[in-house]
């Protein structure tokens, strides 16, 4: 498992009975994590310095219940990464903290290639490995369907200073968007990828990943250059495995020569242990 263990502005404090309590800077949440299948070893809902929870419906979805001094937004760092803190639905807060993992292993390459590089990053949501990247030295191009998650990377593109000049935010399906790329000759450097398990497009389409990824990243090697750097597949579905990530990978670009690996990803808690967050595959060039 790959933790991401280099926070300073964030850390799981205790987790117990399907929740974990983590805080965020100076502001601590409760929020459920359907990974947390033991019990509670201390009242996690009495914290002292417990700011909001994110309470459950029992018809599906829920709310956050604010305690005490519970702002709107926030900013966390990562090392010289600033990110917007905005707790949303659906218990998001905009940022997923596990991914820092990535983004070391990405910036890493970024500034070892010794050469422009350019990144393609699909389903990028609010652009934590956006903000890694073109921190890194590199161009990107990011791309999401939710209008509101793009303007959310903006933000923090700008909260870090990065991306002037060096940053294309398109709004679209992704799966078009590659294909059209196709068409166009355009050529990446590196892609980056994050597929939600299920979604609808305007149109009634239905997106599963475990019927669609595959074809995916088949298709996305239509744009990647003749000297590509690396491609990172991420996902939180449930069920699937890092080896499925690592075979799908070394299916689509045995050509290509390299290297593979595939893990799951986590973060380090105060207790000793360590709660998974999904997996990761990543496909390198040596």
């Amino acid at each position: 498992m790959e933790l991401a263990k280099n926070w300073v502005d964030y850390e799981i404090i205790a987790t117990g009975d399907g929740y974990k309590l983590e805080r965020w800077k100076d502001v601590v949440l409760l929020r459920p994590d359907p990974q947390v299948i033991w019990p509670e070893q201390e009242k996690l809902n009495k914290y002292k310095g417990l700011n909001a929870r994110y309470v459950r419906s029992e018809t599906g979805g829920g709310r956050w219940e604010k305690l005490k001094d519970f702002p709107e937004s926030w900013i966390v760092e990562y090392k010289e990464l600033k990110f917007l803190i905005k707790p949303m639905g659906f218990k998001h807060t905009g940022l997923f903290p596990e991914q820092a993992a990535n983004w070391d292993k990405m910036t890493d390459l970024i500034k070892n290639a010794n050469r422009p590089i350019n990144v393609l990053n699909l389903f990028a949501y609010t652009g934590g490995a956006t903000v890694a990247c073109l921190k890194a030295g590199a161009s990107v191009c990011h791309v999401d369907a939710a209008k509101g998650m793009v303007e959310r990377a903006g933000e923090n593109c700008r909260l870090s200073k990065v991306g002037e000049g060096k940053v294309r935010f398109i709004i679209d399906d992704c799966l078009k968007f590659v294909q059209r790329e196709i068409r166009r000759g355009k050529k990446y450097d590196a892609i980056i990828m994050d597929p939600p398990s299920f979604g609808r497009g305007p149109n009634g389409e239905t997106w599963k990943i475990e019927h669609e990824l595959f074809n995916l990243v088949k298709t996305c090697t239509g744009v990647l250059s003749d000297n590509p750097l690396f491609f990172l597949i991420n996902s939180y579905t449930t069920g699937l495995q890092p080896q499925v990530i690592k075979n799908i990978l070394t299916l689509n670009m045995k050509d290509y020569g390299g290297k593979i690996d595939a893990y799951e990803v986590g973060l380090p808690t105060n207790e000793g242990i360590a709660l998974p967050c999904g997996c990761s595959g990543i496909w390198t060039e040596n």
